[in-house]
C-alpha cells in the first residue's frame, strides 16, 4: 500500500507544478490594473502608480514574479492580499470551514438520496419508480445552479417564508468558532436556539450545490448496478437460495461501487466549482466567494491561493478514491 501511495504522490507531483503556473498566469490575463483597483475612485499620478507598483514586486518581469512566487510555497506562504494586506492563509482559514460545511452537507445530500435511488431503480428496471428517477437525474442534471438556486429562493424564502434568504445564521447569534461548522459549534455551545438557525440556512445552499451530484451519482449507480446483476456470480448466488437483500448488499453493491466511487470523486470538483455560483447567490461567507472577490478586485495573491488550494483539494480527493479502490478492489493496487 506505502508502495502504491509514493507512485500517486509522485505522479501528482508535476500536475500541481502546473496548477501553480497556470494560477499565476490567468489573473494576470485578466483586464485591468491591480493598483487602480485598490485605488479605488482615487486618481494616482504617474509617479505614486509606479511607486505602488514597485512596491507589490508587479514591476519585475513576470518569470521572476513567478519564481519568487514558487519560492514562497515552498516556504509555506501564500502572501499577503494586495487589497487588505492581511496574510492570505489567515483569511483561507477564516471562509474554508464555510465552504467545506456546505460541500459536505451537498455530498451528503447527494448519496443519501442518490445511492438508494439508483439501487432501488436499477433492481426495479422498466418500473414507474425508475422512470420517475432517471427524469428527475436528467432534469436534475440540467439544471444551472444559479437558476435553481434563484427558484428555491423565490418560493421557499420569498413565498413560503420557511428558510432564510442568505446568510450562514441569524445576526442574533453569536458563536465561538471551535471547529469552523456553524451546527457543530452551536452544539457545543449548548445554542439549539443557534444550531436551528445555521440549520434552516444551510437547507437551500445544500439543495442548490447537490442536485447535480445526485443526479450523476443515481445514473452512476443505476447503470453499474445493472451491470453487476448481469454477472454470473450474482446468478450463482441467487441459485444458492441467497436472498435479494444478501445478494445486492454483499455481492453487488461491493463491485459496483468502485466505477461511482469516481464518480463520486469527480463530483468533488464539481461541487468546488459549483461553490462559486451558490455562495454568491446565497451570500455564503465560504472560498467561492471569496476568490470571485478576489479576482474582480485584481488580487493576485488571494485569486492564486484560491485556485491553487481548490485544485489541491480535488487532487487530493481523487488520490483518496484511489486508495478507496485498493480497499474495495485490491486488484487495483497491483497496477
Amino acid at each position: 500500500m506505502l508502495t502504491f501511495i509514493l507512485k500517486k504522490l509522485a505522479s501528482i507531483a508535476p500536475t500541481v507544478i502546473g496548477i501553480t503556473l497556470l494560477a499565476f498566469l490567468l489573473i494576470r490575463m485578466i483586464p485591468g490594473d491591480p493598483v487602480e483597483v485598490m485605488a479605488g475612485e482615487r486618481r494616482l499620478d504617474p509617479a505614486a502608480h509606479q511607486q505602488a507598483m514597485h512596491n507589490l514586486g508587479l514591476d519585475r518581469p513576470v518569470y521572476v514574479q513567478y519564481f519568487s512566487y514558487l519560492s514562497q510555497l515552498v516556504r509555506g506562504d501564500l502572501g499577503d492580499s494586495l487589497v487588505t494586506r492581511e496574510p492570505v492563509a489567515d483569511e483561507f482559514l477564516e471562509r474554508f470551514p464555510a465552504t467545506f460545511e456546505l460541500a459536505l452537507s451537498a455530498l451528503f445530500f447527494a448519496l443519501l438520496i442518490g445511492l438508494p435511488a439508483g439501487i432501488i431503480a436499477a433492481l426495479r428496471r422498466g418500473s414507474i419508480f425508475d422512470h420517475g428517477v432517471m427524469g428527475g437525474a436528467l432534469a436534475g442534471y440540467s439544471m444551472p445552479i444559479f437558476w435553481w438556486g434563484l427558484i428555491l429562493i423565490l418560493f421557499f424564502s420569498v413565498h413560503l417564508g420557511w428558510t432564510p434568504v442568505s446568510g450562514r445564521i441569524d445576526i442574533e447569534y453569536d458563536i465561538a468558532p471551535r471547529t469552523g461548522s456553524l451546527l457543530v459549534d452551536s452544539l457545543l455551545a449548548g445554542e439549539p436556539g443557534a444550531f436551528k438557525s445555521a440549520l434552516m440556512h444551510l437547507i437551500l445552499p445544500t439543495i442548490a450545490l447537490g442536485t447535480i451530484p445526485l443526479a450523476v451519482i443515481a445514473r452512476m449507480t443505476r447503470s453499474s448496478m445493472l451491470e453487476v446483476l448481469k454477472e454470473d456470480y450474482i446468478r450463482t448466488a441467487r441459485a444458492k437460495g441467497l436472498s435479494m437483500t444478501r445478494v445486492v448488499v454483499v455481492h453487488a453493491l461491493r463491485n459496483a461501487l468502485i466505477p461511482v466511487l469516481t464518480v463520486i470523486g469527480l463530483q468533488v470538483g464539481s461541487l468546488l466549482a459549483g461553490a462559486v455560483l451558490t455562495e454568491t447567490i446565497f451570500s455564503w461567507p465560504g472560498m467561492g466567494k471569496w476568490l470571485i472577490d478576489a479576482i474582480g478586485r485584481r488580487d493576485y495573491p488571494v485569486a492564486q491561493a484560491g485556485i491553487l488550494i481548490t485544485a489541491l483539494v480535488i487532487i487530493g480527493v481523487n488520490l483518496l478514491v484511489d486508495l478507496l479502490y485498493g480497499v474495495v478492489n485490491p486488484r487495483v493496487r497491483g497496477h
